[in-house]
């Protein structure tokens, strides 16, 4: 009986610490960052502040237009239409939002990451070759899919992923993400269009280039182009 009381006290001792953790988790940023601050003129939260329950309307939980097609009259011949939380206001703390996404002939939503967001992805239209990359702790492997209309991908929050229509009509895709505000990095805009730019020797030995390849290139993605969001 005493042996048993010991186990049934240590089995206490153990699920009270495990739920002393789970209600101390940190929320998840719903920015890049959230700078802390002594005083009380801080205007920024981690997310939106909320609108009081009684002037909440309909109108806050609705937009329309994702009928329309974007302007995919770009470098990467593609247009990403944001439905997130600066968009219908009622998506605070809810913690999703979603995204259509236009693709010209050859057109791309090139490699890019969702720093707070898994994406899943459905095609509507057209034809996709879409993949994403796993961390270096897993040999950055390669997983890709040629997606039909119809078909659907998850892209796991936080890695490389990339879309390209590779067929020979327009391509339209609707996308899901675990965020109200997901976040998005463009490979190429952030390492070669960072401001201030990044100096051109650290990235020519990290990419193992010529230093004038690299000035080039941030000469390209510097924020003189059009860039892709």
């Amino acid at each position: 009986m005493e042996g048993l009381l010991r186990f049934l006290v240590a089995k206490v001792i153990v699920l009270a610490l495990a739920s002393s953790f789970v209600s101390c988790y940190d929320p998840s940023p719903l920015q890049d960052f959230c700078v802390a601050v002594d005083d009380a003129n801080g205007v920024f939260v981690n997310g939106k502040f909320c609108k009081d329950p009684k002037y909440v309307k309909a109108e806050d939980f609705f937009t329309s237009g994702l009928n329309i097609a974007g302007n995919t009259m770009n470098r990467v011949g593609s247009n990403v239409t944001n439905v997130n939380v600066d968009r219908i206001p009622g998506l605070n703390t809810l913690g999703v939002s979603l995204v259509r996404i236009d693709f010209t002939p050859g057109g791309q939503n090139p490699p890019h990451t969702h720093p707070r967001a898994t994406e899943i992805l459905v095609l509507v239209e057209g034809t996709l070759l879409v993949g994403f990359v796993t961390s270096n702790q897993d040999n950055n492997r390669l997983f890709s899919k040629v997606l039909y209309p119809g078909d659907v991908f998850v892209f796991p929050i936080g890695m490389i992923h990339f879309q390209v229509n590779i067929g020979r009509t327009n391509a339209v895709a609707f996308a899901g993400l675990g965020s109200q505000n997901p976040g998005t990095i463009t490979i190429a805009d952030a390492v070669f269009g960072s401001t201030p730019l990044i100096m051109p020797e650290i990235l020519a030995k990290a990419f193992q280039l010529d230093v004038n390849v690299v000035r080039f290139l941030e000469g390209r993605f510097s924020s003189k182009y059009d860039r892709h969001y």
